[in-house]
């Protein structure tokens, strides 16, 4: 066994001081905050070999276990403090403690990305529904809905961040797991199983074919498993129709697009940041969605207002792509000819393409969804609206602290403001 594998094991073991939580009580953060004691005045021994990362080897301290231990530490305090399920800190601790043991089992036999990245989910979740199973006595669809999505987020931000982040990635898991908790999820066990078949064919496919990078592919099967549990398996087509659609259009003449300058990069892979700019939005409508029993507001309003953000998103994407290969384009503010790949340039070739693609969605949505015909209307209001606002914001501010993925976002929000609004005023959704 190699020292990061028994490294990583050592670091599970360490979290496996979580499933103690039902027995210590109002303690339960006492293992861990001994722990990170305990670690900050191990400066060598043999401890110090088996937990220290290179960086912590550099300063002489185990800060990294310092830091995963404060961050499950933070955790255990807030199960008395604020109401924070047992469960949930439960499945936070061991998906990280455990999703990086998986991780370096899987890269002792095969170097691989990919695989390192799979061997991370699946122990994640399989440790996270475990712990759940454990401290509650029971196993429901609820723990395992709610076990994938802690080894997805884990698995996600692991792929973006090193384990010195530990802290960051343990607090944003549980409370993802908390909020859904608070939203009293309760998908069925068909529902769960679905969602994680689907979204792992279309996000291996998706890799497969160049689309997506490794962070890009998780981003997309956590959004999809979320579109089939929150809001339904006609949700999930709209939303992977775009990263399909929208893929396919970014590889149509990708080397003539990269001959001129405005081609993707990474060889049209897109990351976690393209795929969160292209779909956050979207994601905020599925938790509004999830959420309007306890707020009291009308659902239909959160799917007018999903639909009109993937509108937004295929729109942008296709006016781009298909924009680029035309020319030469124009400034939306002052219709100046600008060189190709310029923000906020447009080409009406363009515009027409990302008409094209909000019609759509508006399409899918009247036959996945039940819009009626005035809905899909006020789908394509959005996603043309969205679009616009894309390339004026493009024109104005983007570069500098504003980039290409906080201008996708805001667009897309501004396209499902304006396709809510828009169904509004024609009477679709009574509040």
């Amino acid at each position: 066994m190699t020292l990061p594998l028994r490294r990583a094991a050592a670091y599970a073991l360490v979290s496996t001081f979580a499933l103690a939580a039902p027995l210590l009580g109002r303690f339960a953060a006492v293992p861990f905050a001994v722990v990170a004691v305990v670690a900050y005045a191990v400066t060598d021994g043999p401890a110090f070999g088996l937990f220290a990362f290179p960086w912590d080897e550099h300063v002489g301290r185990l800060e990294t276990l310092v830091g995963f231990a404060l961050g499950a530490t933070g955790l255990g305090v807030l199960v008395p403090a604020f109401g924070l399920p047992v469960g949930v800190f439960v499945a936070a601790t061991l998906a990280v403690g455990y999703g990086d043991f998986g991780r370096r089992l899987v890269l002792e036999y095969r170097e691989n990305e990919v695989a390192g990245n799979a061997g991370f989910v699946v122990v994640a979740a399989a440790a996270a529904f475990l712990g759940q199973v454990v401290v509650a006595a029971a196993a429901t669809p609820t723990q395992a809905f709610l076990a994938v999505s802690a080894g997805l987020l884990a698995g996600l931000l692991r792929a973006v961040f090193t384990p010195r982040d530990y802290p960051y990635v343990v607090v944003s898991v549980a409370f993802l797991c908390w909020l859904f908790t608070a939203l009293a999820v309760t998908p069925t066990w068909l529902r769960v199983a679905v969602a994680v078949g689907l979204t792992v064919v279309f996000g291996g496919l998706s890799f497969a074919v160049g689309a997506t990078s490794v962070p890009g592919m998780l981003t997309g099967v956590f959004l999809g498993v979320l579109a089939v549990v929150l809001g339904g398996y006609g949700w999930f087509v709209v939303l992977v129709t775009f990263f399909a659609v929208g893929s396919l259009s970014t590889k149509y003449r990708y080397d003539e697009k990269a001959a001129r300058g405005v081609a993707e990069e990474n060889d049209g892979a897109r990351g976690t940041g393209n795929v969160l700019g292209n779909s956050l939005a979207a994601l905020l409508a599925l938790l509004g969605y999830a959420a309007s029993p306890a707020t009291g507001l009308p659902a239909a309003l959160f799917a007018f207002a999903f639909a009109s953000s993937v509108a937004t998103a295929l729109a942008d994407t296709l006016s781009s792509e298909f924009g680029t290969l035309y020319g030469p384009p124009r400034l939306l503010t002052t219709f100046e000819t600008v060189p190709p790949g310029t923000d906020g340039g447009v080409t009406w070739q363009g515009e027409l393409a990302g008409v094209a693609g909000a019609v759509c969605i508006a399409a899918l949505s009247v036959a996945l969804l039940a819009f009626s015909t005035a809905g899909a209307a006020a789908v394509v209001v959005g996603g043309v609206v969205g679009m616009t606002v894309d390339s004026l914001t493009g024109a104005t501010v983007e570069g500098g602290l504003v980039g290409n993925q906080t201008v996708n976002f805001l667009a897309t929000l501004s396209g499902a403001v304006a396709g809510a609004v828009a169904a509004v005023l024609l009477g679709l959704v009574v509040f």
